[in-house]
């Protein structure tokens, strides 16, 4: 049996949708010898505050998370993480229990003879300047030792603060500020000197085709989980978008 390259983002795994969580899981279970690799584009859960979140309370819901992840891995499938908007902060610790490589924040890959870049897909949203903007606070290196030396009842609350105002900023937005914007999505695949991205975060899947350099290029959108269980399978024969 021919296997394939499985991709997904913007699951937003929370205790408050556990049908997600069971989809997920179910997920994990239906590749299960069928992947040679996933790769998670970004936001597995709704927020990650520290890999130490397996000994708090939470962890009731995230350490099955984990273990099937690292079935999977442990079946020989290669999993590979990267950092979302929602969970940046996820660590070594969370690698080393589920066996993902956590990947940085732009990586080139083989696609079956098609060099490819890897994106969360936020850092494209280059419109939305007041999210930039606050971007670049979460990413602070001395901001975030400073939120991981809270307690973890204080790290609940400031994500739930942060979640909050971020819904009632989205609300004012325009749904083009808050896409990606064309020219950052062409720089980067010319930086990057491929013909090919796919990505999340903007949770509108979708096949892009178009004009990079005068070659075919393709801009491939996996969707959230929200309403399906969105995934790219890829394989030698297979490009399909669901």
């Amino acid at each position: 049996m021919q296997k394939s390259t499985w991709f997904i983002s913007d699951l937003h795994l929370d205790a408050k949708r556990p049908h997600i969580v069971q989809a997920f899981m179910q997920f994990l279970g239906s590749i299960h010898g069928k992947a040679d690799s996933l790769y998670i584009l970004g936001d597995l859960f709704e927020y990650w505050i520290g890999d130490d979140i397996v000994d708090s309370p939470a962890g009731q819901i995230v350490t099955p998370l984990l273990g099937g992840l690292r079935q999977l891995s442990d079946s020989g499938t290669q999993l590979y993480f990267t950092h979302g908007n929602r969970d940046f902060l996820v660590g070594e610790r969370f690698s080393e229990m589920t066996g993902c490589e956590l990947l940085p924040e732009k990586k080139v890959i083989d696609l079956y003879g098609t060099q490819t870049l890897l994106m969360h897909g936020d850092t494209l949203c280059t419109d939305d300047v007041e999210y930039i903007e606050l971007r670049k606070m979460f990413y602070d290196v001395e901001r975030r030792k400073q939120f991981l030396s809270f307690s973890f009842e204080q790290r609940v609350a400031e994500a739930d603060r942060i979640r909050q105002a971020s819904q009632a900023k989205m609300k004012e937005k325009s749904s083009e500020i808050m896409d990606v914007n064309q020219q950052a999505v062409e720089l980067a695949m010319q930086e990057a000197g491929v013909q090919q991205l796919i990505h999340g975060h903007t949770h509108r899947p979708a096949i892009h085709e178009f004009e990079l350099a005068g070659q075919p290029a393709k801009r491939v959108v996996l969707g959230d989980w929200y309403e399906q269980m969105s995934c790219l399978e890829v394989n030698a024969d297979t490009f399909k978008l669901s």
